[in-house]
């Protein structure tokens, strides 16, 4: 199952629930098993009045959560090509759903994302109440390189970053550090990576009964105030008014050759930022430019209902697979795109990606 969940006992009696990410060899990446018993465990905890507050970490130093296992889905895209998989459909729809829980959770959530904290990890960590980043963390959305999209509610909290700073987070699949997730609304405390157990006992010690948000706050304003010094610099708010520039253009053709055109800028992120895109799928491209710009108007359950409909019809076509084969299969890193031009992606194609992918009434349609 590899998740661990245990409920710890305060001085007053009132239990925090501990889940646990506990499949370290493989960066904590999630499986359909996790996920649903993760989402079980979350539906219990919040209907146990003796449970006043959930925290959620990965166990492993390299990381929170690295993802979805997406190794097990294109296995499963293989053995049936042009459909989808019953796994994928189960996946996606058992995942949003899980975020979904977390960002109307009624109990106070926290998550300890330290390390790798990527694509399904961000899912996790930008649903919970307290988001809680260390000096390792490094977020991301990287389905730039293996033929995918960023998901798990990425059209929502992207789309609400400052200027072009989520189009260009999509685009590059580029990486945060703790002060650049701080910086863009991403994260709310920083802590040392040694402070977790502290953090725990100071939690069993509250008072739950009474003041339970301004006990919170204190407690982590003072823990914050003792690591200051371990922030790291700030990457990406500093380079906003150059990426704004940059991505001031009528059609995601043009944000691509905007942004490949960084490959040698005497600026290393946004040289790297530029080597992403270069390596990454026309398609995607296609998709992240879409998916923001229906995104804002759209409230979290559309967000994670028009998500599924993609994440179902990227399993349909073929670089999903081939990304997965090129990035974390074979590892030869270098991915045949179907249509390796961006400017030669057909538009029906991008349109497809939106349109239904199931019989009936869509398995997301309760979410409220």
């Amino acid at each position: 199952m590899s998740i661990h969940c245990e409920v710890l006992t305060g001085v007053d009696g009132a239990g925090i629930g501990i889940a646990t990410l506990d499949a370290p060899q493989a960066l904590n990446a999630l499986t359909l098993p996790m996920i649903e018993r993760l989402d079980e465990q979350l539906r219990a905890w919040a209907a146990d009045p003796g449970v006043v507050c959930v925290l959620l970490r990965g166990n492993g130093a390299k990381a929170f959560c690295a993802g979805g296992d997406v190794r097990g889905l294109v296995d499963a895209c293989r053995e049936n090509p042009g459909n989808v998989p019953p796994l994928a459909a189960a996946f996606f729809a058992s995942e949003y759903r899980l975020d979904y829980r977390l960002h109307t959770y009624p109990k106070p959530v926290l998550c300890w994302g330290h390390g790798h904290v990527l694509g399904g990890g961000m899912g996790l960590l930008q649903g919970v109440g307290v988001r809680i980043v260390t000096p390792s963390s490094r977020l991301a959305m990287p389905e730039i390189g293996i033929g995918l999209f960023p998901d798990v509610g990425a059209s929502w909290f992207l789309s609400r970053l400052p200027g072009k700073l989520g189009l260009f987070l999509g685009l590059t699949g580029a990486p945060l550090n703790a002060r650049d997730a701080l910086d863009l609304g991403l994260a709310d405390r920083f802590l040392g990576e040694d402070q977790q157990d502290e953090l725990i006992s100071e939690l069993l010690q509250l008072n739950w009964q009474e003041q339970t948000a301004l006990q919170l706050n204190s407690l982590f304003k003072c823990a914050q105030h003792r690591v200051r010094d371990e922030l790291p610099e700030a990457q990406w708010l500093p380079r906003r008014a150059v990426i704004d520039e940059l991505l001031d253009v009528a059609d995601p053709v043009a944000a691509w050759r905007a942004l490949t055109g960084l490959i040698d800028h005497t600026d290393p992120l946004l040289a790297e930022a530029g080597r992403r895109l270069q390596q990454g799928c026309p398609v995607t491209a296609w998709l992240v430019w879409e998916q923001l710009r229906r995104a804002r108007h759209l409230s979290l359950s559309q967000v994670l209902q028009m998500e599924y409909a993609m994440s179902l019809n990227c399993c349909r076509h073929p670089d999903f697979s081939e990304g997965v084969r090129a990035r974390l299969i074979d590892k030869d890193n270098h991915p045949r795109w179907h249509w390796p031009d961006i400017a030669q992606v057909p538009l029906a194609v991008v349109e497809a990606h939106f349109s239904k992918a199931w019989e009936g009434r869509h398995p997301l349609a309760d979410l409220a």
